[in-house]
């Protein structure tokens, strides 16, 4: 047979498959997973990908996309062996970060469903957060160091609450300092990690809260928080009191100061992942990463003394529950509230309970759920995601204006702009029923 003939019977055999593909139900759209503490939301959706990949549910997305990279090779001539071709993985990318601290909402997009990730970053929040006070951390929270001590002996539940008033409606907050926040085009975490002075003052930005309360007070000594043992070293106690104006005396103890890590040792352990919309990732579809194989014999690890019971916390804590607007930092919420209450202040733990229409207990996937197999987690995905689809589709139809033009600046789903597919899709939904409309006109005058 001519090259050119199995040529062009390939690219017939692309194109009835392609076609058989398009009947087929492809899952799409964006669903809400409970992540877990410990891990990165990147590492959330590496997770996701190890169980999507060879999944049934997800086969015809794969096939799909696959078709679409061979075709897509074809149409720019490229010859690829086999062995270069990437294998195929769901896309996916999330909808706003959490911290590893944090657990609750972290809303996922898949496949097409990415596109619409970034109207949640838009959209308000609700969070609950435990804050422990008589510390402050250079991250504002109990994963950080140390940078400085105060008393809270004389903080009471009713101060607090009197303090809280000055945080409700809109506001002016400060970053913290990690946070993604650029910097004449570096990231204020990058500053700290290095030691170096930030250029300019960091400035405060404009939040809205819109609800806080307080929804438990726990004296010293009867909750499980605890302050960071790890303690700054004197050079990162006076570049922190500097950026983050804490007006405390510093003076560390020798022992913690010739204990405390160099700057070069703190940039290799600071690298986190910060909750600010612009860390954003649109399309994460890397691999997990495998640790490499060794040939030296495997050493049993020593077993480590029994340390000593942790003693009970002496200073206070409280839950607060609160809704806030897109780009505001709980982690500084807990820090200024501290300083209002003249004590100091760290988050000790963040649940995100709700993130635009997704909300824990109700329409919510459980990581957990994934380890059951897909028999238990295929049917709720799959739900999830045709639940969104319809919404989507609703809401599109609803949103549609009258005269048949879709305006600039329209907002779609979730407070997004409409993406140029989504006009299309609205602008024929309003020719249909404009058409279905002059033929009932003209039946009427028929008669």
């Amino acid at each position: 047979m001519p090259v050119r003939d199995t040529i062009w019977k390939s690219l017939a055999d692309i194109s009835k498959t392609a076609s058989t593909m398009t009947s087929t139900k492809i899952p799409e759209g964006c669903f809400a997973i409970n992540k877990p503490r410990g891990i990165t939301s990147a590492q959330v959706i590496r997770d996701v990908q190890t169980h999507f990949n060879p999944s049934k549910l997800f086969k015809p997305w794969v096939d799909a996309e696959r078709q679409r990279q061979m075709v897509e090779s074809h149409n720019q001539r490229k010859k690829r062996s086999k062995k270069f071709v990437k294998p195929v993985q769901i896309k996916m990318g999330h909808g706003g970060t959490l911290d590893p601290l944090a657990t609750g909402v972290l809303i996922l997009g898949v496949g097409s469903g990415t596109k619409s990730l970034g109207n949640f970053l838009a959209c308000t929040k609700s969070y609950e957060a435990v804050l422990l006070f008589g510390r402050a951390t250079d991250s504002y929270d109990t994963e950080g160091k140390v940078v400085a001590k105060k008393g809270s002996e004389h903080v009471t539940r009713e101060i607090v609450e009197e303090a809280m008033g000055r945080f409700r409606g809109k506001i002016m907050q400060r970053p913290p300092i990690f946070s993604a926040i650029r910097i004449q085009g570096k990231r204020l975490y990058e500053y700290a990690r290095e030691g170096k002075e930030v250029p300019v003052e960091i400035e405060e930005r404009p939040v809205e809260v819109e609800k806080l309360e307080m929804v438990e007070w726990m004296e010293g000594g009867t909750h499980e928080y605890r302050w960071p043992e790890a303690e700054a070293g004197r050079e990162e106690k006076v570049f922190a009191d500097k950026i983050l104006h804490f007006g405390t005396e510093i003076t560390p103890e020798p022992e913690a100061a010739a204990a405390s890590p160099s700057g070069e040792e703190v940039a290799q352990k600071r690298k986190r992942e910060v909750d600010d919309d612009e860390g954003f990732d649109e399309d994460v579809t890397q691999s997990p990463k495998r640790p490499r194989s060794s040939s030296a014999p495997q050493v049993p690890p020593q077993t480590a003394p029994t340390a000593p019971p942790q003693q009970p916390c002496p200073a206070s804590a409280c839950r607060i529950r609160m809704t806030v607007t897109s780009g505001f930092y709980v982690r500084s919420l807990c820090h200024d509230l501290g300083l209002a209450v003249g004590s100091l202040g760290i988050m000790a733990s963040l649940t995100r309970s709700r993130q635009g229409d997704f909300e824990l207990g109700k329409n919510v996937f459980q990581y957990s759920e994934l380890a059951k197999g897909e028999t238990f987690w295929g049917p709720q995905v799959e739900g999830m995601l045709e639940a969104w689809t319809t919404e989507k589709a609703e809401a599109l139809a609803q949103s549609a204006p009258m005269s048949g033009q879709v305006a600039k600046g329209d907002r779609g789903p979730a407070g997004g702009k409409y993406a140029k597919g989504d006009e299309m899709k609205v602008k024929e939904r309003q020719a249909e029923a404009e058409d279905r409309e002059r033929r009932r006109n003209s039946s009427s005058v028929d008669a």
